[in-house]
């Protein structure tokens, strides 16, 4: 099946109990068992398995082409369970030096107590990634593209030096969505995406999700998910397998707007360089598209940057995206916060648009106006 096919028809069949062709809202903790020991269809308690969640993980599972799916309470909780998973104090991880700053916090104020180490690395670059993998390391985590400088990573070379090192190749796929990209055809062993963003795809849930690529690390995840319990809760299941029907159509339009946006800022005086992907040979080579997001930075400095991300009217100053809704937002004073004064600060000058689906010529207006500012 075609992947459009795929996000409305995967792992929901019609319900058995009506035939209602929606999956149903299972909002339960506990279910009936016929004996001691004995779930009835294999169904005890929900932190362990719920019907929703389980239409959403298959669903997740097929889009991605991995053998399990798992949903989680939101994207860092589903990268905190894939690294407890997969790692052990005194292992290492080598990350982006472009990266989200949950992520970065995650590392290097959470996982870093716990006993691991973690170097960062340009993961647009191979021979960096190469130089910055150790003896010890157990994992090489990349977002492609990368937030906010819209970076790309060659997946199949990364996943060579993975395997060269005996490590994990783990691809955070929130920016590009499984519509756009599938890094376990490119040898990615798991994917990560906060649900939240494209996959829900309203700004109006909050979640994460892992795929494994093969059986024994998804038995593996699997059990840790249990064992940690930070599941999505069913009615955030129900929202995200909502979202993903029409995931494949939402990426289109967010595709067409942002080539336009990138177009405009290109152009513009009082923008000094654009981050936008779709002359990547790499992108052109593993993605459809190039995806939704754009960042840039403005010739006037940081203040001039501030005043566009205040200016806008049509762009809501907000933080997250991949929502229906366009977004616009100061990396340095809000996402990407957590990373001021280290290797992974990005520049203050900096403004990153997620652009959302409305009428591109309202985009391109009130873009004009707020440039203007700068």
């Amino acid at each position: 099946m075609e992947f459009e096919t795929l996000a409305i028809h995967a792992g929901q069949e019609p319900d058995a109990l009506t035939g209602a062709v929606v999956t149903p809202i299972y909002q339960v903790s506990t279910y009936a068992q016929d004996g001691v020991g004995k779930p009835r269809g294999g169904w005890e308690y929900s932190r362990s398995g719920n019907p929703t969640r389980t239409a959403l993980e298959s669903c997740l599972a097929a889009l991605e082409g991995g053998v399990g799916g798992f949903a989680f309470a939101s994207g860092l909780a589903a990268t905190d369970c894939f690294i407890r998973t997969t790692c052990s104090p005194g292992d290492h991880v080598v990350i982006p030096d472009d990266a989200y700053g949950g992520t970065y916090r995650l590392f290097s104020k959470v996982l870093e107590r716990w006993g691991l180490s973690w170097t960062a690395a340009a993961v647009n670059d191979a021979d960096a990634v190469r130089a910055a993998v150790r003896e010890n390391t157990k994992v090489i985590w990349v977002e492609t593209p990368t937030n906010p400088l819209l970076g790309i990573a060659d997946l199949a070379a990364l996943s060579d030096i993975a395997k060269e090192a005996g490590a994990f190749f783990a691809v955070d796929n929130t920016f590009a969505s499984s519509y756009l990209q599938q890094p376990i055809a490119h040898g990615a062993d798991v994917v990560m995406h906060s649900t939240t963003k494209y996959l829900g795809g309203h700004s109006d849930v909050v979640g994460g999700a892992l795929v494994a690529a093969d059986a024994e690390l998804a038995e593996r995840i699997g059990y840790h998910q249990n064992a940690t319990g930070a599941v999505a809760g069913p009615f955030d299941a129900w929202i995200v397998l909502r979202g993903l029907k029409t995931l494949g159509v939402r990426m289109d339009r967010h595709c067409d707007n942002a080539e336009r946006v990138a177009a405009l800022l290109r152009e513009h005086d009082a923008v000094a360089q654009v981050y936008y992907p779709d002359a990547d040979e790499t992108a052109k080579k593993q993605m459809k598209r190039a995806g939704g997001m754009v960042s840039f930075r403005c010739r006037g400095g940081a203040e001039s940057a501030v005043r566009v991300c205040e200016s806008t009217r049509v762009f809501t100053l907000g933080e997250s995206l991949g929502g229906v809704e366009s977004l616009i937002e100061h990396p340095g004073r809000m996402t990407h916060a957590s990373a001021a004064g280290s290797a992974l600060e990005v520049p203050d000058d900096l403004v990153r648009l997620s652009v959302g689906i409305e009428h591109v010529d309202d985009l391109l207006a009130d873009l004009t106006d707020a440039l203007a500012t700068a």
